[in-house]
């Protein structure tokens, strides 16, 4: 069918209800608006589902919800072993319709014999990957939109590991989706035979008992936290699902001067007091910088709605506050993790520290320096949390470190995706480490800039919405691919990667390679001087992403470059 032909369908069919239809009526009259809902599938892309809530096939809602369950349901009984008693663990955050859509994908699991543990209110992405573990269950489902607008919603799909699904099992999946042409057979029990017949199991405190002790394990110097216990830190949820985990854990381990911005401690959908609810985003903490200012903090956390990311933001050498980038802060909890393993002569001879290709070598280069290996996957932390799958399978290395550029850290192994509480903890206690010492994690920065050299990174994001735009962000991607460049602002080109081809090749020497990891519509350019680009489509939102890297003699000289490369590269792409 047609966009028009699926509008109709939609809006004629006895199977959608009165709510939907009425949203429909109300945009008869736009074209553009109808084909944009209806001239595709929301795409099950990078684990599972994200898009713009409301009716219609490209948008997200309880019929899409429930088809894509449905799908995961078939999965499951052909692919896992004892799917049925093993069961789904469902969590969800503080969005619009996330609560709806969390119980529509427990009662389609149901219907298929399958049982669900629900989560009786929100809680973070982290904990459900956590609790497919701790429950044994056959996957796991959180309905979430992370840090994009209010207007959208998503829902993530987890294998037994803990991990979100990774791409060759993510296509057996969209295979059952793509099977079910009619939303009638979608299967859905209804809730109180659900629960008679204990298919439907709701949880809550017994797993976030278990969940925070574990995270409280990963504690590295206990004294340091009971030596400063006074450190002033301000909090701020964004509205989102990390108020209650985050302040439970800096509780419990022993910080008694933690301020909460009490704005933003209620959950809100809407995310009233921020343009948007993303730690990358200055603006975000502009009401934490308030009340950091007003109480002389120490330092400053905030968590996205789902609580996997975290920002921070420090005094810098002025006394002013300054936000850290997510390569910053993991390039200081490399150090201050492996320098603490050092001290107690426990670093494992087969450690290593996995980061994506996207995030900053300045990691990769201190975690050298203490003898642990680091590997690079795509960008997506599924892709780390595979490796740690891999690392336990083959038993050839001990995985001590995930992080990428977007503010996501992982220590520990109980969970298998980025986790802002654990990643809060460690900033918090490693604040604390460098405070004892008489400086500020600013200062710890610099420190590191000094021994390792001055990196400097940076990430464009260009939106281009709609069909056209999805049209133009290919169109970056394939003119680049055409005329590559080999030289940009005086910078010479020296290694080309393109990972939907799997190829690679040295302009200098003309040798090529062969890319291992998995195919995926990436450019990244390597200049002489170790200097990078990479230009990438977002997995969840329609936007073109350009990151930049560089490495200077100081702080200005990299900043310099800096600003010179992307000029360069943007006047290119634009």
């Amino acid at each position: 069918m047609n966009y028009r032909e699926q509008y109709d369908y939609w809006l004629n069919n006895p199977y959608f209800d009165e709510e939907t239809k009425v949203e429909l009526k109300n945009i008869e009259n736009d074209e553009k608006e109808i084909e944009e809902r209806f001239y595709k599938e929301l795409e099950f892309g990078t684990g599972g589902l994200r898009g713009i809530i409301g009716a219609g096939i490209n948008r997200i809602n309880r019929y899409v919800v429930g088809k894509a369950t449905q799908g995961l349901a078939n999965y499951l009984l052909k692919e896992v072993k004892d799917a049925k008693n093993k069961g789904v663990v469902i969590a969800y955050d503080c969005r619009h319709k996330s609560a709806e859509f969390a119980q529509t994908a427990a009662l389609v699991l149901n219907a298929n014999g399958i049982k669900a543990y629900l989560f009786e209110s929100l809680r973070t992405t982290p904990e459900l990957s956590f609790s497919v573990r701790e429950l044994g269950c056959a996957g796991g489902i959180v309905v979430t939109a992370s840090h994009n607008p209010p207007e959208y919603n998503g829902y993530k799909v987890y294998g037994e590991d803990g991990g979100q699904i990774v791409p060759a099992i993510a296509e057996k999946v969209i295979e059952e989706i793509q099977v079910i042409q009619d939303y009638a057979d979608v299967k859905v029990m209804d809730k109180d035979q659900a629960l008679d017949k204990g298919l439907l199991e709701i949880i809550g405190e017994e797993v976030d008992k278990k969940y925070i002790e574990k995270v409280k394990g990963l504690v590295v110097r206990k004294d340091v936290i009971d030596s400063m216990k006074e450190l002033k830190i301000i909090y701020t949820p964004l509205h989102g699902t990390g108020n209650m985990p985050v302040r439970r854990v800096l509780g419990e381990i022993g910080f008694e001067n933690v301020m909460v911005v009490k704005e933003q401690t209620e959950a809100d959908a809407n995310f009233s007091t921020v343009k948007s609810p993303n730690p990358e985003e200055h603006e975000a903490f502009t009401l934490a910088l308030k009340l950091a200012e007003e109480n002389g903090a120490d330092l400053i956390l905030g968590t996205d709605p789902d609580c996997d990311r975290v920002g921070v933001v420090v005094k810098n050498a002025e006394g002013k506050y300054q936000v850290l980038t997510g390569n910053q802060t993991g390039a200081l909890l490399i150090d201050y993790l492996l320098s603490s393993m050092k001290e107690k002569d426990s670093i494992p001879e087969n450690g290593a520290i996995v980061k994506t290709i996207v995030t900053s070598r300045m990691g990769e280069k201190i975690a050298k320096s203490f003898g642990v290996e680091t590997l690079d996957t795509l960008t997506g932390f599924k892709f780390i949390g595979e490796k740690i799958k891999e690392f336990e399978e083959n038993k050839d290395k001990t995985f001590l470190f995930g992080y990428e550029e977007s503010y996501g850290y992982l220590a520990g192994t109980f969970v298998r995706d980025k986790d802002a509480v654990i990643a809060s903890m460690l900033i918090c206690e490693m604040a604390a480490y460098y405070k004892s010492k008489g400086m500020t994690l600013y200062d710890g920065l610099l420190s590191l800039y000094e021994k390792y050299g001055y990196y400097q990174e940076d990430l464009v994001s260009i939106t281009l919405k709609g069909k056209a735009g999805i049209e133009k962000i290919q169109s970056i991607l394939e003119n680049l691919r055409e005329h590559t460049p080999k030289n940009i602002a005086g910078k010479a080109v020296k290694v080309f990667r393109d990972y939907k081809s799997s190829k690679g090749i040295d302009f200098i020497t003309g040798e090529e390679e062969e890319i291992t990891l998995p195919k995926s519509n990436v450019l990244h350019f390597t200049f002489t001087d170790e200097s990078w680009f990479c230009v990438r489509p977002s997995g969840t939102e329609p936007k073109v992403k350009i990151y930049f890297s560089v490495m200077g003699e100081s702080l200005k000289d990299s900043k310099d470059q800096l600003e010179t490369i992307k000029g360069a590269v943007m006047e290119l792409i634009q």
